[in-house]
């Protein structure tokens, strides 16, 4: 690639940097995304609460609000084409004391107008009647019919094997160092090689900053990585509720979210710390007894229910409430930062947004009427899976119900993982109630010479 020349270079594979390399591809756009880790999604998009929200909360005519609302439209135009596991369960925003309550209608008025029209007040009598297993000391609340349940992985995997169907390359364990702009024209310096490029986007989340300054020499945000501990229990838990049951948000957090996961578990999170580190994913035990606790208050049946997992994720908060996405046209850059909970639910919003900002002219080619769509790997408690089908290889993953078939598809696919953390986020392999135990030894016969990072075997 030494030679070649892009039209745009989008630093970060991320949710985000996934869904404008799919948009601007489309458009006729040549593309090549650089990703400093071994794996795509590897830093803020790996932890989520995978929920499709439909911005009812989101600052009114914040650029948050606007890309949320056109990245959920999108999202159900192209799932079903993509083969997107998606569910619709709804939400509930509930009070649990007389000053929680009092803000309610103010927030059901935000989300009508936010465009969420079909939010209404709900009595403490219609809660319980539809979520009999929460606690009775709810006081009132009201509904956001269109929530969702979506794969927090399988997106953006979806946006990047469709972009790279039509044309687009990506490049793993490629950091972008520096960079010179110079007649129009961007030669970045990776790790690699360097490359040309006419337009630059930084989608680098976490650090975002950090690129600004080694490209441009300036910054107009600082992220301060903001951690979320989640708490993942059995798959039994999720007959406790329907409903994403969601708290009275404050000006810092949407709050302790608990809802089932299209995976067929119940989640309860997440907690929210600012940190130094952009790194620090760890999890302890103080915060997650508390998340525990304050998920058994709300839904007293918790208590007793088994926790197949725990994890982190880390948000890249700024000191802005609102999205940071700018246009530095001298410079054919563009910044896109601070995207912090909402970005799994506004990816494809602001794929189109900064699809807007950059002159179509440059590209090297023409719109694509009729794109090469992928399916997705479609990860599903909620859908079929390929274990109900004839000639899978057999059951690897015992709990998750993972074949071989799946994992050898994924493995010689055009992204195949290059370690068993990308592996696990495109067949969840690992990621049930033995946590590996189970499956491990045989993964890493299938998986022998193929990972940067490989596990480690017995061979007799």
């Amino acid at each position: 690639m030494l030679s070649e020349r892009f039209d745009i270079a989008i630093v970060g594979a991320g949710v985000v940097g996934c869904a404008i390399a799919r948009r601007l591809t489309l458009d006729g756009a040549k593309v090549i995304v650089f990703e400093k880790a071994l794996d795509v999604l590897d830093g803020a998009s790996k932890g989520n609460s995978a929920i499709l929200h439909t911005g009812f909360d989101a600052p009114i005519g914040s650029l948050e609000q606007i890309c949320v609302a056109r990245g959920y439209a999108e999202y159900l135009e192209i799932a079903n084409s993509l083969t997107l596991p998606i569910l619709k369960s709804g939400a509930m925003v509930l009070a649990w004391n007389d000053e929680q309550a009092e803000r309610l209608p103010e927030l059901v008025k935000k989300a009508h107008k936010n465009g969420v029209l079909d939010s209404a007040m709900l009595s403490k009598e219609d809660i319980l009647m539809r979520e009999p297993h929460l606690s009775k000391s709810v006081v009132s609340g009201f509904e956001v019919p269109g929530e969702y349940i979506i794969d927090p992985w399988s997106s953006a995997h979806a946006y990047l094997l469709q972009a790279m169907a039509n044309g687009a390359q990506l490049c793993r364990g490629t950091e972008v160092l520096g960079g010179l702009f110079d007649s129009g024209e961007w030669t970045l310096k990776t790790s690699k090689t360097p490359i040309n490029a006419t337009h630059v986007i930084n989608c680098a989340g976490l650090y975002g900053d950090v690129v600004d300054e080694r490209l441009i020499n300036k910054k107009s945000f600082t992220i301060t990585p903001r951690k979320g501990q989640f708490v993942v229990f059995d798959k039994s838990s999720s007959a406790l509720t329907s409903s994403i049951i969601l708290p009275v948000p404050t000006e810092k957090t949407k709050g302790v979210v608990i809802c089932r996961t299209i995976f067929g578990n119940l989640l309860v999170g997440p907690t929210a710390e600012d940190q130094a580190s952009r790194v620090d994913a760890s999890t302890d035990r103080e915060s997650l007894q508390n998340l525990v606790a304050k998920g058994s208050e709300m839904i007293p049946g918790l208590a007793d229910s088994e926790i197949t997992a725990t994890y982190a994720g880390l948000r890249p908060a700024s000191e802005f409430q609102d999205y940071q996405v700018n246009n530095w046209s001298e410079l054919n850059y563009v910044t896109v930062g601070g995207i912090r909970s909402t970005g799994l639910s506004s990816a494809l919003g602001i794929a189109r947004h900064v699809s807007e900002l950059i002159d179509t002219k440059v590209y090297s080619g023409k719109p694509i009427v009729d794109p090469a769509i992928p399916k997705a790997d479609r990860l599903s408690h909620y859908h079929s899976r390929d274990w109900e089908e004839v000639d899978n290889g057999g059951i690897v993953c015992h709990c998750e119900w993972v074949t071989r078939r799946e994992i050898k598809r994924v493995m010689e696919g055009p992204i195949p993982p290059s370690s068993l953390e990308g592996l696990k986020r495109r067949t969840r392999v690992c990621m049930g109630r033995c946590q590996g135990f189970y499956c491990t030894a045989e993964l890493a016969k299938i998986t022998n010479g193929r990972f940067d990072l490989p596990l480690s075997i017995k061979h007799e």
